[in-house]
């Protein structure tokens, strides 16, 4: 692998569920994230792919500062950001964005582009009055928006046109890792591949890395170099994209390969590929495979033990008993 801009170790979170008791040793949480470990190099994008509720976007809000983890530690730019107070992670925080879903709630409705784009940049003294109207002409011009965008307000743009205003202020502090929490679910297909190809050329063009969260495989095939599979706050497979896309270990990661839309309409999903169950986000964290209650191959021992991850060749890594021929 390339130069390691982020590696993380271990990164558990975990909420106190709902209506929980008053007395403390009788509350119950749930595990959003627990314990997933991963890292990513300098130019490189990794697909964090997972079902609603599965903990990757607050992965990815714990990677850039907005959550705070239980546990676990997060090395960006060997800088290890969870022993580090505001003072000291101020110089490094420019290098660290975040691309949200819903650009319209992410966007101040009551500043024009041109402020939406220059005030982090005279902030962190990366531009002066001298260059700074040049410099919002050139993000607008690099996310494919024309110079006079910069004197209008979010509402009088598309989905997609917001969009690729979030991207430009992202790209505004000249970042090393952009964290994309789904970034094109909320827009049009066609909206969606421009999206796409506007983040591959970006990426080309300045080297930047990306962490991609997404639930649908085909976008994240399409823009990641690496996939991580996520399932109720672990990771339960990881690998280069046409390992995992193409050669799936993973019972869950072969039932949201098989959710994949067929672009035909004379071809129908089989019933026996339609994923059973839903996701139980309260299951206990610690007690046996969290998908052993969805999954058609478990046995006595998936609900009685947590699989570990093994590598089985190209950095192809899976948790699953049967994967290991534990199975009979």
């Amino acid at each position: 692998m390339s130069e390691t801009v982020l590696q993380v170790e271990n990164l558990s979170k975990r909420y106190e569920a709902e209506g929980s008791a008053v007395l403390k040793k009788n509350r119950k949480y749930i595990q959003a994230v627990d314990q997933i470990s991963f890292e990513i190099g300098k130019g490189e994008t990794l697909g964090l792919v997972g079902e609603s509720g599965c903990g990757k976007s607050t992965a990815g809000r714990m990677i850039v500062g907005i959550e705070k983890p239980d546990g676990g530690k997060v090395t960006f730019l060997d800088h290890d950001i969870g022993s580090m107070n505001a003072k000291q992670l101020a110089p490094i925080r420019t290098q660290l964005q975040m691309i949200f879903q819903d650009s319209y709630s992410s966007l101040n409705p009551r500043k024009r582009v041109y402020d939406i784009l220059s005030k982090p940049m005279l902030y962190h003294h990366l531009a002066d009055q001298s260059n700074v109207q040049q410099k919002v002409r050139d993000l607008l011009d690099m996310v494919g928006l024309p110079a006079d965008a910069a004197y209008r307000y979010p509402h009088e743009f598309s989905g997609g046109q917001r969009q690729r205003i979030s991207i430009a202020r992202a790209l505004s502090l000249q970042p090393k890792l952009i964290v994309c929490d789904e970034p094109v679910s909320a827009l049009d297909v066609s909206i969606q591949a421009q999206i796409l190809n506007l983040l591959r050329r970006i990426q080309k063009e300045t080297g930047v890395s990306y962490l991609f969260i997404a639930h649908g495989l085909g976008a994240v095939h399409y823009v990641s170099d690496r996939i991580a599979v996520m399932y109720l706050g672990r990771i339960v497979e990881i690998g280069t994209s046409q390992d995992v896309f193409h050669h799936a270990l993973h019972p869950y990661s072969v039932g949201l390969i098989d959710a994949v839309p067929v672009a035909d309409p004379d071809q129908r999903m089989s019933d026996d590929k339609i994923m059973a169950g839903e996701v139980d986000a309260a299951q206990d964290a610690g007690i046996g495979c969290k998908f052993a209650p969805r999954c058609p191959f478990a046995k006595k021992m998936c609900f009685e033990k947590v699989p570990e991850m093994k590598d089985y060749g190209n950095g192809h890594q899976a948790a699953c008993f049967k994967v290991e021929g534990v199975l009979k």
